[in-house]
């Protein structure tokens, strides 16, 4: 603030032009005005201020996200044909919800009948859109769930070089964004009239088994999470020594599933994995399962493949009657 009054005093001294004109008074003092006007936008508005800012996102030293309380949920509800599985009694209906200035879409899956029932948020795999989810959904429903399928930001896909510039520069990463989408979504569903707001869980395949895990971990409302061919990245056991220096470690830990296993109870974890994924190795969900505290399971199939397989509908089945029933 100090640089912008002597900037000011120096306005003073040098009213008068080389050809000997003067600059008005009040044009002085809106120049004045001005600048320190500047500067004050320039400190509000400056992303990485250190001068008490509150961002919409914290990271503890030990690299753990957490957020504020969110708000009520702002969205919009219409009943739409369904395309997808026609020869179901469904019911199905677009969804856009507000999140982070944002507006999400989600496709809102409802049994036949539906009351009271159990919600499931549903995250789709790398690339795959709501609509592409919705095989999932219909087996789902016939289960007797609702679910809310996600279209993610940038369907789902990350770039952690990127994020980690974002973080650097104290601007909120994308997969930040990503797990504040999947937390309003489930404040979203909750408060749909068919749903039983005390039944609700979440299930991401791929990568979006990883923010499955990160937002059950940080809304304990939710009874667990089911992550199918999905797993954490290892960051803790790795070789920090490895990572370029100690803020980029504490962003890979701010974004690694394992890092948040320790605060998932009493939710449950359940993986559900084929001994010859082709995408993510059965070796490193075995790892995150082995450092996941109880209540916990999981689940093998043989298949090689990534992703939902109709071999897996039995356990799957069986765990959500755990979970939600």
């Amino acid at each position: 603030m100090s640089k912008h009054i002597s900037g000011k005093k120096e306005l003073k001294k040098t009213k008068k032009a080389s050809s000997g004109a003067r600059i008005p008074k009040p044009l002085v003092f809106f120049l004045g005005f001005l600048l320190i006007a500047m500067g004050i936008f320039g400190v509000m508005y400056n992303p990485s201020n250190s001068i008490g800012e509150t961002l919409p996102w914290e990271i503890s030293k030990a690299g753990t996200l957490s957020f504020p309380p969110r708000d009520e949920p702002v969205f919009t509800v219409q009943e739409i044909e369904d395309l997808y599985s026609p020869e179901d009694p469904d019911i199905l209906k677009l969804v856009s919800f507000e999140s982070r200035g944002e507006k999400v879409q989600a496709l809102l899956r409802v049994p036949a009948n539906s009351s009271s029932s159990a919600g499931i948020v549903l995250l789709p795999g790398a690339g795959v859109s709501k609509e592409g989810e919705q095989g999932l959904a219909a087996e789902l429903s016939k289960m007797g769930y609702v679910t809310l399928a996600l279209d993610q930001r940038n369907q789902g896909a990350v770039n952690i070089k990127r994020d980690l510039e974002l973080f650097r520069a104290g601007l909120e990463p994308v997969e930040y964004l990503m797990v504040y989408d999947t937390l309003k979504a489930a404040d979203v569903l909750s408060v749909q009239p068919e749903i039983n707001p005390e039944r609700l869980a979440i299930l991401g395949e791929s990568n979006g088994g990883r923010f499955a895990i990160i937002a059950c971990a940080l809304d304990p409302s939710l009874k667990g999470v089911i992550g199918i061919s999905t797993s954490g990245y290892g960051i803790e056991e790795g070789d920090p020594a490895g990572i370029a220096d100690s803020e980029a470690y504490r962003f890979s830990r701010s974004i690694d599933p394992d890092t948040y296993l320790s605060a998932l109870p009493p939710s449950r974890l359940v993986l559900i994995h084929s001994f010859n994924d082709t995408v993510i190795s059965h070796e490193l969900a075995l790892r995150t399962f082995d450092l996941a505290k109880e209540p916990k399971a999981m689940y093998n199939v043989t298949e090689k493949t990534h992703g939902y397989t109709a071999s897996m509908r039995s356990d799957l089945e069986k765990e959500l009657e755990l979970l939600l029933n």
